[in-house]
Parts: structure tokens; sequence; C-alpha cells
């Protein structure tokens, strides 16, 4: 082997090493995140350069993502209602557990959002908190007054992310309610005539699922302003 040869292979090795690192850490991190002591879950994540400013900015790039992601499949939900219509026997059987199957989904989607947005405020309320601590040690007057001022500013770019997230979570509450009645009283009445009777309340999930789309798309479109700017 030559000596590029020989550097190459220790370079590769290296980021190998590097990237188990990092996967190690994230699966621990992600578990104490779980089972709750923050401070040793920034601890870890320090140790491979990340502070609060980076993972808040990471989670709400989430957010943003968990969002999209719910409201394609509620999205889904609405275009399998539809497909019912047109169905008999058998094959509404097939199509109903199919939208059982996807109602499911919603489910998992909008608490993964819950998730993420319980953990960007988390992580948010302990940056502040350090950052107001940390102004305090800040002996040049010029350099405290500029600090404040950007923490300030920050908690209320931050205050209006925290509103239109929390806005739309709470519009996913009575379409995935209405949802559930719908799979329901499917489960129970299973035929032609009772999908067809349902037509009114067909277009009343189709107009919450796209109000709740477009409060989705506004508090994705807020999250992306947040992080450029953090």
């Amino acid at each position: 082997m030559t000596d590029i040869d020989s550097r190459q292979s220790n370079s590769a090795s290296s980021l190998r090493h590097s990237g188990a690192i990092r996967v190690a850490v994230l699966i621990t991190a992600v578990f104490i995140l779980v089972v709750g002591c923050q401070t040793t879950y920034y601890a870890l994540w320090e140790k491979v350069g990340k502070e609060k400013r980076h993972l808040l900015k990471d989670n709400v790039e989430q957010v943003g993502e968990e969002q999209a992601e719910a409201s394609e499949q509620f999205a889904t939900v609405v275009e399998r209602i539809k497909a019912m219509y047109g169905f008999d026997g058998g094959e509404l059987e097939d199509v109903y557990e199919k939208l059982s199957q996807d109602y499911r989904a919603c489910e998992e989607r909008a608490d993964a959002v819950r998730d993420r947005i319980d953990n960007v405020e988390r992580i948010a309320a302990d940056l502040f908190k350090e950052w107001e601590s940390e102004i305090g040690s800040i002996e040049n007057v010029k350099l405290k007054s500029k600090s404040r001022a950007s923490l300030q500013d920050t908690r209320s770019r931050f205050a209006r992310l925290q509103r239109s997230m929390r806005g739309a979570e709470s519009s996913m509450d009575p379409v995935l309610n209405n949802l559930r009645d719908y799979v329901l009283y499917l489960k129970h009445n299973l035929n032609a005539q009772a999908v067809s009777s349902l037509r009114k309340e067909v277009a009343d999930i189709e107009t919450e699922v796209s109000a709740l789309i477009q409060d989705m798309n506004r508090s994705i479109k807020e999250a992306d302003a947040f992080v450029k700017t953090l």
C-alpha cells in the first residue's frame, strides 16, 4: 500500500469512527431526553459541538418536517374517504381497512408533532434561561446591552413561532375527532348506503383538513423564518 493509499484509508477510518461517535451520542441523548435528564442531554451534545442554540434550530426544523408529513397523511385520509364512493361488497371492506390504517397513521403523526413542539419549547426555555444568566456575567456595558436586546428579539420571534405551532397543533384535534367518528361509524355500518349517507360529513372533513393544512403551512413558514434568523 502506498503512503497516499494509507492516508486515505486512515482518513476514511477516522470519518467512520467520528460518524459512529455521533450516532452513539444521538441514541444516548434521545434516551436521556425521554427519561428526563436535560442537563446530561445537553452535556452529551456539547461533546460533539452542539450548543442549545444548535439543538433549538435542529428541533424547529424537525417540527416543520413533522408538520409537513402530518399534512400529507391527513390529505391521504381525505383521498381514501373519497375513494370509498363507487365501491361495494368486498372491495368496500378493503378500502375501509386501508382507511382505518391511514387514520391510525394520522394519530401517530399528530403525536409526533406534539412531542416535537414540546421538545422545542423545553430547549428554548433552557436556552433563554442560560442566555439570561450569561448576560449577567458580561462586564462590558455596551456588549451586555446588545446581548440583552438580541435575547429579547429572539424571545419575541420565538413567541410568534410558538403561537403558530400550537395553533396548528390545536387544529388537529377536531379533525382527528371527526375522522375517528367517521371511521367508527363505518366500522358498524359498512355498506354502500351508509357511505353514501355521509357525503355532508365527508365534505366537512375535507374542509377541516384543508384548513388544517393551511395552518400547518403557516407554521412551517414561521419555523423557516425563525431558523434563518437564529
